[in-house]
């Protein structure tokens, strides 16, 4: 997992079939500073995240499959939450 910034969206007229009905957004990553690693994914939203929010991601094919309740799906990448504030000791 780890935490994001949403940064676009990708719009697809043609996608495999998991995908149907599902937003996709791009999500950069951060570093414990908050700043931009020049990484991102394509991940797949199920919480209603917007360009600009701050975004938990689980980056694991397995979880994200089991977060969408899928056996077999093209899914690395799941928006699971939206940050309102990190704070490290």
């Amino acid at each position: 997992m780890y935490v994001g910034r949403v940064t676009g969206t990708v719009v697809a007229t043609i996608k495999h079939a998991a995908f149907n009905g599902r937003k996709l957004l791009i999500v950069d990553r951060l570093d414990e500073d908050g700043e931009p690693t020049g990484a991102y994914d394509i991940c797949v939203d199920v919480v209603q995240a917007g360009v600009g929010d701050k975004v938990l991601v689980l980056d694991e094919g397995n979880g994200a499959r089991q977060v969408l309740n899928m056996k077999v799906a093209p899914v690395r990448a799941v928006i699971v939450g939206i940050v309102d504030d990190v704070q490290i000791p």
